[in-house]
């Protein structure tokens, strides 16, 4: 049983917890991460309990932790946002009979708990008021319907312990009395169940079954104020709640339109397009074919065509096409409320995510890197990468490619998104930082015929999720080498010819800017940072400090303080970064060890303070 739009996590510290975790994962389809050591049998294993938990919630994973509670807690602190935000988050003993849902009760938490919890003698510890008093949430209504008013369910909530009841009305009302079983009837509060476009009273909460489709389609480049105002204009004027809408719909050459996406945003629903043949299918139900449009698209419509297509066969129309200058709009009804966006057909529209994960370990990831990795429904990148992130990707399926593959690793990645896939490429570091950013833009830049990808991979949305890249990390972990203007240079030439890197080099040298030079060796090219070194000796001497920083942020990291003239070729390898100082650039001797630093200019004024200091003395 699906209970979130994320699969749950049981994360176990014991054998014991193991067990139950194996007997209860099936009933909310739920992944099992457990501690390596105590959990060897686990399907995915984890070493740091804290960091793990952390990780996940951050995910946005709900997690049922068999453990104390403590743990749970001391684990997500860091990261607790709003209520309405924070993943679901729950205790459960090792027995099985308590579980305590600390956080995200009324987006997931509390399904899950009543999923979980089949003995008789298991105890869910609910301490929200409306929980105890009728086992419902008023501001969770069941699957299929929306609150059409969540910003007044606090406040309604709070009138209606305080009194005696509340009035029912609407007239989708009867769908709903089974969840409203043991509200109590009195007059101090509405409960209204409607798809009619009503203003609520102040006591009111107006709960939308998710009956609508919004069939679209506007010219490209269309204004979003524009589309956003025709459809609600037209809804008004038609009497329906926009929290009745269960998604939008267009054609999949739209599938990029700004216009559609900012109504879909608005509106807070999914955007899902059709391809033409399947609108052209629909053809004898519309209400206003159109030959403009089907000389334009080869399909006589789109805003009525594609609400038809997505309510299919039982489908109706209740609002026919509406034009504005730019756009059109349509309205369609499905019998029942939508359960599942999946069966309205048609696909999402796809998304490339460029994810940097930094160097490597999980608390240098951002939260939305985290994020996107947990939403995608395919990982593409270089094995080792993946292999990274650990268990909490674990469960994603993913297509490995080789170093040196990386047109054919972007290109994949385009083109399955194109088929309504969110495809996470994972790189280390920053993605747009001698990463696969650039590259994904170039193809997206070139037409089919000339090296590109297909049109509908160019419709494909595009987000990046920065990272910590290595010489940021570098310069972190030494000191603060980076504190006066830097360069970075790759010193591969497989793709830069050696000559433009050599200029850049003597640039740099010139400009005395600090370099971290990528990409310094690998097995075959082992000339070119020698060659660079020797150029920057001829600039600023060979006594500049340089760090040699190799695996940074993994369990094998290490850094090596020398200067340019020791520089040795042999204690370089294709996971280091070489961060060469500016003949400014300061290493000297602390407690803890060596650090590194360029300073930025305040020497004046730390002089001319401690002068004043001594003439004030005097």
């Amino acid at each position: 049983m699906a209970i979130t739009s994320q699969s749950p996590v049981f994360v176990v510290l014991t054998a014991t917890g193991l067990t139950l975790a194996r007997t209860l994962a099936s009933r909310i389809d739920a992944d099992i991460h457990g501690l390596q050591g105590r959990c060897p049998d686990a399907p995915y294993q984890f070493d740091d309990t804290i960091a793990h938990i952390g990780a996940l919630f951050v995910a946005g994973r709900p997690i049922i932790g068999i453990c104390a509670s403590g743990i749970l807690i001391r684990a997500v602190a860091p990261y607790l946002l709003h209520k309405t935000a924070d993943a679901p988050l729950l205790a459960l003993s090792d027995d099985g009979l308590n579980i305590v849902p600390l956080l995200g009760g009324h987006h997931g938490g509390l399904a899950i708990a009543k999923a979980l919890a089949s003995k008789d003698d298991c105890h869910i510890a609910v301490t929200t008021a409306g929980n105890i008093t009728w086992a419902v949430s008023l501001d969770e209504p069941p699957q299929g319907w929306r609150l059409a008013n969540p910003d007044q369910a606090t406040s309604v909530m709070a009138t209606l312990l305080a009194g005696t009841g509340a009035r029912r009305d609407g007239e989708a009302q009867p769908a709903l009395d089974k969840w409203l079983a043991e509200v109590p009837h009195g007059d101090d509060v509405i409960l209204t169940a409607t798809m009619r476009a009503i203003h609520p009273a102040s006591n009111q909460l107006v709960f939308c079954p998710q009956q609508l489709v919004l069939g679209v389609g506007c010219a490209r480049g269309c204004a979003a104020d524009e589309l956003i105002s025709h459809v609600l204009e037209h809804l008004a004027t038609h009497d329906l709640n926009p929290a009745a809408i269960a998604a939008i719909v267009s054609v999949d050459i739209k599938a990029d339109e700004p216009a559609i996406k900012a109504l879909a945003a608005h509106l807070d629903v999914p955007f899902q397009v059709f391809d033409v043949a399947r609108l052209e299918a629909e053809t004898p139900r519309l209400a206003n074919p159109s030959d403009v449009v089907f000389n334009e698209i080869g399909a006589h419509g789109v805003a009525e065509a594609a609400a038809l297509a997505a309510t299919g066969a039982n489908g109706r129309l209740i609002v026919e096409k509406q034009k504005s200058a730019s756009a059109t709009m349509a309205v369609a009804m499905l019998d029942t409320p939508c359960l599942d966006i999946i069966k309205l057909g048609g696909r999402k529209t796809g998304r490339v995510m460029l994810v940097g994960i930094g160097p490597g370990q999980s608390s240098w990831r951002t939260p939305e890197a985290s994020r996107m990795i947990q939403t995608a429904d395919e990982l593409v990148g270089y094995g080792l990468y993946i292999d990274i992130l650990g268990a909490i990707a674990a469960h994603i399926p993913r297509r490995d490619f080789k170093l040196g593959e990386e047109e054919a690793r972007c290109r994949y990645a385009l083109e399955t998104a194109a088929t309504g896939k969110d495809v996470a490429i994972i790189c280390s570091g920053d993605a747009g930082i001698y990463a696969m950013g650039a590259l994904v833009f170039e193809l997206l830049d070139r037409t089919d015929d000339t090296g590109g990808v297909s049109d509908a991979a160019r419709r494909v949305e595009i987000v990046s999720a920065p990272g910590i890249s290595a010489l940021q990390a570098a310069a972190a972990r030494s000191g603060a080498l980076l504190g006066h203007d830097f360069c970075t240079i790759s010193l591969s030439d497989l793709l830069t010819p050696w000559t433009a890197i050599e200029q850049r080099i003597h640039a740099a040298g010139a400009g005395d800017f600090v370099i971290a030079f990528y990409n310094p060796v690998s097995m075959r090219r082992r000339s070119q940072l020698a060659a660079a070194r020797d150029i920057l000796i001829s600039y600023r001497g060979d006594n500049v400090p340089v760090l040699l920083a190799q695996n940074l942020g993994r369990p094998d990291e290490k850094l090596t303080y020398i200067t340019l003239g020791t520089l040795n070729i042999d204690d370089v390898d294709m996971l280091t970064v070489v961060m060469v100082g500016a003949q400014s650039s300061r290493m000297f001797e602390r407690g803890a060890g060596p650090a590194i630093y360029t300073p930025r200019g305040y020497a004046k004024h730390l002089d001319n303070s401690m002068s004043q200091d001594k003439e004030t003395k005097a």
